[in-house]
């Protein structure tokens, strides 16, 4: 007797994303894993009193979406409740923001810290309209005079503070960054209130940090905005004592400790992979190696739910913000320091490679956030010369966001097994920003998916959160189209892919990353039962339609976790 189902998904288009990318009609689920994928008699006949079953009507039927990068907990402590949402459109003008500001101030007791995050100076209407005109300090203080003030731009590596806020940190004419960052100054020298990369932390390490009680009912708020977008599987990108001072301290061990009490109660409704941080941005090979002492992953959770297996290490920073390590300057490039050579380059180059040697030995896999094609580089080498020195078969390192990988680098990768991850929600927020930043030719081929994917690598996609919102249709979309979110500008059009990689990148590709395709990441028998209904069908969608389709249905484990209110399930 065959067995009888508890789920029958039917009359749709499943999309099992299997190696022949087999498109079936309907899906049965048992307990936790697919029972069967087929038509919709053979599947329907699996049926028994019990059965629930579901008429899909053409709807899409996908794997649970894996978002392959994606810092959950500090995603959840930047929004509301937890900070003010001051990203586009939320926001579109400074003087929205100053009014946001001044609302939390009449609601928040003198003295204590107002925070938000989004900010975006190509989307703000006073920086549109003069394009030397950036936030200050002035703009907050009217707003908040009792209040310290921080806000972090959306890509975590500037904050915009007040006055207040600034006194409080002992920030003020001469004041001297630490090593890596930027305290910027106006005409006359005195602090504009905007500090840059590791300048951030003189600031941020005066906020209260989160309990771990408010990081827990973050991830759990985090996890049910994931099921509303069928996200049923994410990676937790770098969580340690390299975090205390990086997205409001919500990357640091409290938020690891956070986890592992969930996933020990049985409260985690996701599957979670982290990498570790055991060093800050702008580290060492030493704070590596003492970063990994403390931190020991968790050996009595479910690893289907919780798994720590890689470490997280910084080679650059954002083209953005000016510390891409480059092989050449670019338009945008500030006061040089992003073209390294000489003697500055091989100890830069050494100290990299000796990080990565550092965790590659420690066993896990090393995922490197880095940006700039030098840096790429230089990292996808250290790859290569760890495994030399340590034979380690299939450690699956990558490389993060490898927004401007050279053909020699994507290559290297291929023929090692290591990986790719990139982001292409954040290429469509900011396409006409980096013609700007780097020179149109190099905007183009940022975030280079299809020779990436041509040169045979399973390319994972991330959004980044709360970089970029966790909307993987529009991830989907920003790697069909190609175009800018300010202006529709096509932006690199030969780097298009098709939706079967699109969407490769989104589910098998990252069970893979996971060390996890064996059962998860495809629509196949055997595998856990996780599924994302798309209320209409995706296939016969215009790509610029796409980031609108709802999510009908998320199904975990078995259990449907997330139905959209329009009358069925």
């Amino acid at each position: 007797m065959p067995e009888t189902a508890d789920l029958i998904l039917t009359g749709g288009d499943v999309l099992t994303i299997d190696d022949g990318f087999t498109v079936a009609q309907a899906v049965a689920v048992k307990a936790h894993r697919i029972l069967a994928v087929g038509g919709d008699a053979e599947i329907t006949a699996l049926a028994g009193p019990q059965t629930q079953v579901i008429d899909l009507a053409g709807r899409t039927v996908l794997p649970g979406i894996n978002d392959s990068h994606l810092h959950g907990a500090a995603w959840a402590l930047t929004r509301p409740p937890f900070a003010l949402d001051i990203s586009h459109p939320a926001v579109r003008s400074i003087a929205d923001i100053t009014e946001a500001v001044r609302q939390a101030a009449a609601e928040t007791p003198s003295g204590q810290w107002i925070t938000g995050l989004g900010w975006d100076v190509g989307y703000l209407a006073e920086c549109l309209a003069d394009p030397t005109r950036r936030p200050r300090r002035s703009d907050l203080d009217d707003a908040a005079p009792h209040h310290p003030v921080c806000l972090t731009d959306f890509s975590g590596h500037m904050v915009w503070v007040n006055s207040t806020a600034l006194e409080l940190a002992g920030i003020a004419r001469g004041t001297e960054p630490p090593s890596g960052g930027v305290i910027d100054t106006d005409a006359t020298g005195e602090p504009t209130g905007m500090l840059k990369e590791t300048a951030q932390a003189l600031v941020q390490a005066l906020i209260p940090p989160a309990t771990v009680a408010q990081r827990k009912e973050a991830i759990q708020r985090a996890v049910a905005a994931l099921h509303a977008e069928g996200i049923t599987s994410y990676t937790e990108p770098g969580l340690g004592p390299g975090g205390a001072e990086i997205l409001g301290g919500g990357l640091d061990t409290a938020t690891l400790h956070a986890y592992i009490e969930l996933a020990r109660a049985g409260q985690l409704a996701s599957r979670v992979r982290v990498l570790l941080l055991p060093a800050p941005m702008g580290g060492t090979a030493a704070d590596v190696t003492a970063g990994l002492r403390g931190l020991a992953p968790p050996k009595d959770v479910d690893a289907r739910r919780l798994a720590v297996i890689g470490v997280k290490l910084f080679a650059d920073g954002v083209p953005p913000n000016e510390t891409a390590w480059m092989h050449d300057p670019y338009p945008g490039g500030g006061h040089g320091a992003l073209c390294v050579h000489g003697t500055d380059a091989s100890l830069k180059q050494a100290e990299l490679a000796e990080m990565i040697r550092v965790a590659h030995t420690a066993g896990y896999q090393v995922g490197v956030h880095v940006t700039g094609d030098r840096a790429i580089d230089a990292v996808v080498d250290a790859f290569v010369a760890a495994h030399h020195a340590h034979p380690r078969p299939d450690a699956r390192h990558y490389v993060i966001h490898g927004d401007f990988a050279s053909a020699q680098s994507l290559a290297k990768l291929a023929a090692h097994g290591y990986g790719i991850n990139m982001n292409p929600a954040i290429k469509w927020t900011i396409a006409d920003l980096m013609d700007d930043i780097v020179g149109s030719k190099r905007s183009d081929y940022q975030w280079p998916v299809r020779s990436a994917a041509e040169a045979g690598i399973a390319i994972c996609v991330g959004s980044d959160a709360p970089i970029t919102m966790p909307n993987w249709r529009q991830g989907i979309a920003s790697m069909l189209l190609r175009e800018s979110k300010a202006t529709g500008r096509v932006s690199g059009p030969d780097q298009r892919v098709s939706l079967e990689t699109a969407l490769r990148a989104y589910t098998v590709n990252p069970a893979r990353q996971d060390f996890a395709e064996a059962w998860k990441g495809t629509i196949e028998a055997g595998k856990v039962a996780d599924l994302c209904v798309l209320g209409g069908d995706l296939r016969a969608t215009d790509p610029h339609d796409i980031p609108h389709l709802p999510i009908d249905l998320t199904v975990l484990d078995g259990h449907i976790v997330f139905a959209r209110d329009n009358g069925r399930p």
